[in-house]
């Protein structure tokens, strides 16, 4: 039967409020990763119009100027004092330090020793819950083309940016793509959505010129536009009042954005500001490691992973492998061959990974999938998958 649909996608800049706050919580996991690889963090941020506000729990040996750490943050995006028309500035912001250490209680459940109570003296996961991985063959990043699209638009925005391409781009910007499918294959895009903050100086129709010419045409493969394609440029008529200015951010509020753009589920768990011993960050990038293998072995075309943890628990309490009907071989089997060759124990996925390093501030942005040197979208055990795959075929 065939399956035809549109599909629509989002993303964020790097001046969203809400990644203003995921970039600032990174910057400080790294920080602390960087001189003590067993830090404990779960850093909370919240911004609005000139103020930062830090909360959570840190527990690290690490020596940290916290204030310089989200001051640079904040100039790295572009909210600096060369840009005088914006309330939010590097320079000038309040900062609030409410962050404490991490609960012994759940520290007992985390750390590799033995507690009253516990199971076993393995690492346990941080916490209770549910992480999906998703890849599909419809781009070359096995991501969803939607949120791939969203996502490519943006940074070429950025790299106009700050390649000062156009003075008056400012850092704050969302897109949306709708594209449509016919028996679930990319065939054409219906409409581009992109909102770019500006400064008051540049007319409307410069703006919506510049976004067509010079990042979406440049971005979009053209055989998916037509005149049929609907170009929505700053449809509100204006944004200039932008960032933490207009609205405020919250750490983990992009989560969608950050995964599949909806077309893959997504557990809930929020990845910005928490260490890897946190499964809501470490397991959903193990999930997206084992999904992406799986498409790349050329045993599906689409595969969903679910895998559940208990706090404190080493082992998964369950792991689901789905191929949504494009599997060569039955979904149990896969699965059975993904154990073969992956560990899920939360200190076997920092492992396999190579996680206790400062490598997360690179993540924030444009998606926690679609960028080839992070470790979960290497393809490093795709022989021993293949290998394993073809064993269970036979049985």
């Amino acid at each position: 039967m065939p399956h035809d649909y549109v599909f629509s996608s989002e993303s964020v800049g790097e001046g969203h409020p809400d990644k203003v706050a995921d970039y600032i919580s990174d910057s400080i996991l790294d920080a602390c990763l960087a001189q003590d690889h067993e830090s404990r963090v779960a850093c909370e941020t919240l911004v609005k119009s000139n103020a930062v506000f830090l909360a959570g729990e840190i527990s690290t040996k690490a020596k940290l100027n916290i204030e310089t750490i989200v001051r640079q943050a904040i100039d790295e995006i572009g909210y600096r004092t060369t840009a005088d028309d914006d309330v939010f500035n590097a320079n000038t912001v309040f900062i609030t330090n409410a962050i404490t250490a991490q609960s012994p209680d759940i520290a007992q459940g985390v750390n590799a020793r033995a507690a009253s109570g516990k199971k076993t003296a393995e690492q346990g996961a941080g916490d209770q819950g549910i992480m999906f991985g998703y890849a599909t063959d419809e781009t070359p990043e096995l991501m969803p083309a939607p949120v791939m699209f969203a996502h490519r638009l943006l940074h070429e925005l950025r790299d106009l940016r700050h390649g000062k391409k156009a003075a008056w781009l400012r850092p704050d910007c969302k897109s949306q793509v709708a594209v449509a499918y016919k028996n679930d294959v990319p065939v054409h895009i219906e409409n581009i959505v992109i909102s770019t903050q500006h400064s008051a100086d540049v007319p409307h129709k410069t703006i919506e010129k510049f976004c067509i010419e010079n990042v979406i045409r440049k971005v979009i493969p053209r055989e998916l536009l037509s005149n049929k394609t609907q170009f929505l440029v700053n449809p509100t008529g204006k944004f200039v009042v932008g960032g933490p200015h207009g609205d405020a951010g919250l750490t983990g509020r992009k989560i969608i954005v950050d995964t599949y753009g909806g077309t893959g589920r997504h557990g809930g768990g929020a990845f910005s500001g928490k260490d890897p011993s946190k499964v809501d960050r470490s397991a959903a990038y193990m999930c997206r490691w084992v999904a992406k293998h799986i498409v790349a072995t050329g045993f599906a075309k689409r595969c969903e992973l679910q895998v559940a943890y208990a706090i404190g628990y080493p082992h998964p309490t369950s792991i689901r492998v789905d191929t949504l009907g494009t599997g060569k071989i039955a979904d149990l089997a896969i699965a059975d061959a993904v154990r073969k060759v992956f560990s899920f124990k939360p200190a076997d996925i920092i492992s396999q990974l190579s996680l206790l390093r400062p490598i997360y501030r690179q993540t924030t942005h444009y998606g926690h999938f679609t960028k080839p040197n992070l470790p979960w979208e290497k393809l490093t055990k795709l022989a021993a998958l293949k290998n394993a795959l073809k064993t269970d075929r036979k049985k």
